[in-house]
């Protein structure tokens, strides 16, 4: 075999090598020793080795992750359960505080006269049913009033004269005027005082029809009205109605009965219970928003009319599938989970949820009831499943397997490598490597490289990161020299050693940097 020959196949052995151990994990430590040696390559698996990993052409390609325990302590592994449980889903907006229009009462007369007396001379003023607020002097009315006394007297005449044909008569004269007091909505008081008194009161009292405030008022001293005039708009504050607004996208998902919670900044440790009673059939064509409208409990008064306030919606979703929503790495167009299959091994999986309730989403694909899934360090997760994609995905090798081959593969150079600190961390660190032939002599004289990779992360908008370190010669066979590592997280390592433009070593491994992401 020819000396290049030989040195080609030197160099895919040691990368066959490098990705049976990283299927492995066994590189947990700063220090690593690889033999190069001429081997034949395992066969390659393919890249969609995991069943719905598959990624568009602008995806990276994932690969299951194994982990040690101290490592997933490390880099802080969580995780959490899919499951079947009822949920509901909220929508947050904002909201005013309007008057119950089914609790307000018009006050009108259905007679001609002049305003007296004004004994509701102010808005927003409180009254009660039946509460004197206003008198008025009408010559009609006066002259109804007459009329009433001159059938009730002729009433009395007849009856006494004996005449049945005449009482009759006079009855119905008597009928007809109380009638007609009562269809110009005369308080049955003021009907009863007549009928005791038998006197004409010129002015008349107009009572309130219902108890709550004047948020309305026409009427002032002096003033001529009209029959159909309205003086004062009464409401009842005890329940109020919120006037709220929500996205066209999201009327679908409320309905009439809905419950609903309200806050206000005027008491801000205070939740009050609402309940949406009308969703307006009409979309705002300028915002697109829909108005909805909210009935609130206003016993103790506590909400004024134009009172800006916050809303939440609660939607009743019913029993769905769900996942936390720090479960899903949403990685480009793909949406993925990391499966624990237990054991440190976690197998990438795409999956689709739906709408997003609270901290969880609702999974429409991908998942089953009972499996648990990787809620923290995703991130971290992915990287590294990027790196074993990057790697190749070898089949990994028979339980024994990579150590006997190890024990009969011809032993060649031996490549140490260590760095300082032992755990890199991001910026500037010393990388030292070791070089040492198949007798146990030191090699000098080598080219010696240290390459760090990080694949790109389209869901983080990063682009892939290269950093090569040069290390110089300090003498039996150490070779010593900084290296940059641009940030923390999981970096693939490719130590390379030449001589006279021949590979003599070659080592790939990954390691976790500390520092910022």
């Amino acid at each position: 075999m020819s000396r290049s020959r030989a040195s080609r196949t030197a160099v895919i052995f040691a990368v066959v090598a490098a990705a049976v151990l990283c299927f492995g994990h066994q590189p947990e430590h700063a220090s690593f020793v690889v033999q190069a040696a001429a081997q034949t390559p395992q066969s390659m698996a393919s890249s969609d080795a995991v069943p719905g990993t598959g990624p568009s052409a602008s995806e990276p390609n994932l690969a299951p992750v194994t982990l040690t325990p101290q490592r997933m302590q490390s880099i802080g592994v969580k995780t959490g359960v899919v499951e079947v449980r009822p949920i509901h889903d909220q929508i947050r907006t904002v909201g005013n505080i309007e008057a119950d229009e089914t609790r307000m009462s018009d006050v009108q007369v259905r007679f001609a006269g002049w305003v007296q007396k004004v004994y509701a001379d102010a808005m927003y003023k409180q009254v009660r049913q039946g509460q004197p607020l206003l008198t008025i002097y009408s010559p009609e009315l006066v002259t109804a009033e007459q009329d009433y006394l001159v059938a009730k007297e002729l009433l009395a005449k007849t009856t006494v004269q004996g005449g049945a044909a005449g009482s009759h008569g006079s009855q119905s004269l008597l009928d007809a005027a109380i009638e007609r007091l009562k269809q110009w909505q005369v308080p049955d008081r003021e009907i009863a005082r007549l009928k005791k008194s038998g006197k004409i009161r010129h002015e008349i009292e107009i009572d309130s029809p219902a108890s709550g405030f004047i948020i309305d008022r026409k009427a002032f001293p002096n003033m001529y009205v009209q029959p159909g005039t309205k003086l004062y708009s009464v409401t009842d504050l005890s329940t109020v109605w919120v006037y709220a607004e929500i996205f066209q996208s999201d009327i679908g998902r409320v309905k009439v009965g809905d419950p609903a919670s309200v806050t206000v900044d005027s008491y801000p440790d205070l939740t009050f219970p609402a309940r949406v009673n009308y969703i307006w059939p009409e979309v705002d064509k300028a915002t697109r928003r829909a108005r909805v409208r909210l009935e609130i409990p206003n016993s103790e008064s506590k909400f004024l009319l134009g009172m800006f306030v916050n809303v939440e919606l609660g939607l009743p979703l019913g029993d769905r599938l769900v996942i936390p929503a720090s479960g899903v790495f949403q990685s480009g167009t793909r949406q993925i989970a990391f499966v624990d299959r237990g054991g440190g091994y976690f197998e990438p999986r795409d999956i689709e949820v739906g709408a997003r309730a609270g901290d969880d989403f609702v999974v429409l694909k991908g998942l089953e009831a009972g499996e648990r899934i990787v809620t923290s360090a995703n991130f971290l997760i992915d990287s590294e499943s990027q790196l074993q994609a990057a790697l190749g995905s070898f089949a990994p090798p028979p339980p024994g397997g990579g150590a006997a081959a190890a024990m009969n593969a011809p032993q060649g150079p031996t490549l140490e490598y260590s760095s300082d600190p032992s755990t890199p961390r991001a910026g500037s660190n010393n990388l030292r490597v070791k070089l040492t032939g198949a007798d146990g002599a030191s090699i000098t004289g080598a080219q010696v490289t240290v390459t760090f990779f990080m694949p790109a992360m389209p869901a983080m908008g990063m682009a892939a990161m290269r950093s090569v370190a040069t290390l110089s010669e300090k003498g039996g066979g150490i070779y010593e020299g900084p290296g940059e590592v641009q940030m923390g997280g999981t970096w693939q390592v490719t130590v390379l050693a030449t001589k006279a433009g021949q590979t003599i070593a070659q080592k790939q491994f990954s390691v976790t940097a500390e520092g910022s992401m």
